[in-house]
């Protein structure tokens, strides 16, 4: 069991809880996970150090928030406490009172700063409504093989056309079917974050090909020399 030890109260240790969403969780937007994990916080009676200021609030960050109907294995809250207790043991009180969906898989202590964060995986399926998925495949591997994918894409200056090609790599395409698996690794961080919908509705759109429906997974979140983020 791993203990954390406060020696100085003016150096709180920074705690990253590892967690996972899906199922019916994928439902919960940002804001209200943000609400979700304050509210487990205190339940579950975790020492959590407070901001200061005229609005004291639970100081928890998020990485990279995740978007509304994606799964997650690999979602990520910092947070501080002000006593002693076991990353164990933290983990265990917040599974305790956490809603179906969202459970933590393990707690430690900070290493990277968010800014280190330069890519996501994930997993994807495409169910179509009436479409042979092995033809899709092929027309697949045809879009993937473009110079550029042009894209609309909201930035602080408002929508702007965007070439999402070198920000997103396909892997590991396969038709079971009337859907297709596949794999892909968008740069993700601060500086820039690609949703992967992006590509996926290009896709959709350039070919013609209507979706029933599209389930995303976030399987990774990695650093810049290919590390997964802790």
């Amino acid at each position: 069991m791993t203990e954390i030890v406060i020696t100085d109260v003016n150096k709180m240790p920074n705690l990253r809880v590892f967690y996972e969403k899906t199922g019916r969780a994928k439902y919960i937007s940002h804001l209200d996970i943000n609400r979700c994990m304050q509210r487990a916080l205190r339940r579950a009676e975790i020492p959590v150090w407070y901001t200061e200021g005229f609005n004291p609030h639970p100081y928890t960050t998020f990485a990279l928030p995740l978007s509304l109907g994606f799964e997650s294995l690999c979602e990520t809250m910092d947070m501080r406490i002000t006593r002693v207790m076991s990353c164990s043991e933290v983990a265990q009180k917040l599974n305790a009172v956490l809603p179906e969906g969202l459970v933590v898989k393990k707690v430690a202590l900070q290493k990277n700063k968010p800014e280190k964060i330069r890519q996501a995986n994930y997993t994807v399926r495409m169910d179509f409504v009436d479409a042979d998925a092995e033809a899709a495949l092929q027309k697949l591997s045809e879009f993937d093989q473009r110079e550029s994918i042009l894209v609309m894409k909201r930035t602080k200056k408002g929508m702007k056309e965007t070439d999402i090609r070198p920000d997103v790599s396909l892997h590991r395409p396969q038709a079971e079917g009337n859907f297709l698996r596949m794999e892909l690794s968008c740069t993700a961080g601060i500086e820039k974050n690609i949703n992967p919908t992006l590509y996926l509705e290009a896709f959709s759109q350039s070919t013609g090909l209507e979706t029933q429906s599209v389930h995303i997974l976030r399987t990774a979140v990695l650093m810049e020399d290919g590390r997964p983020f802790e």
